[in-house]
């Protein structure tokens, strides 16, 4: 039951453990357009730009969604696409292995911050990897590996 004395957790949960799985998807997909000699540019949040780092800008609402688009894979093909879409996904339940191992190997002792952060990083590789496409017409990762292995590449595929 959540009552006022929660009020702390959920704070921390939703402004800092949740941003940090976010960073954590969109590095899967920064990790896989380099490693195929591509580039991308990301952005966690959502209104103003707070700061840039390189490729990664964070926004003013940064607790609040994520973006990413990659460009000059090169020799881009279905696989390398795919494995640049499912990054983020990939990334998510690494460090969800990588977690419970630690604390299977009593590295670090169980909370709820270790729950929340495993909680998340599942929304995050299941809503990824779900088929559909945004009100805004962006695919989701899992919808855009689907129709880069039926149609060639995906509708918003900055590579068409």
């Amino acid at each position: 039951m959540f009552d006022w004395g929660d009020l702390d957790k959920f704070v921390i949960s939703f402004f800092v453990i949740l941003p940090i799985v976010t960073l954590i998807h969109e590095l899967g997909h920064f990790f896989f357009a380099k490693l195929f000699g591509g580039s991308l540019d990301m952005q966690i949040g959502t209104g103003k730009k707070l700061f840039k780092i390189g490729r990664l800008q964070v926004n003013r609402v940064y607790f609040y969604d994520a973006w990413c688009q990659f460009s000059d894979l090169k020799n881009s093909n279905r696989l390398k696409r795919s494995l640049v879409y499912g990054g983020g996904a990939f990334f998510n339940l690494a460090s969800i292995l990588i977690l419970n191992w630690f604390i299977l190997n009593r590295e670090i002792e169980p909370t709820i911050y270790t729950y929340q952060f495993a909680y998340f990083s599942f929304y995050y590789v299941f809503f990824s990897l779900y088929p559909i496409y945004y009100s805004n017409g962006h695919p989701s990762d899992g919808r855009a590996i689907y129709d880069t292995w039926k149609k060639g590449s995906p509708e918003n595929d900055p590579l068409n």
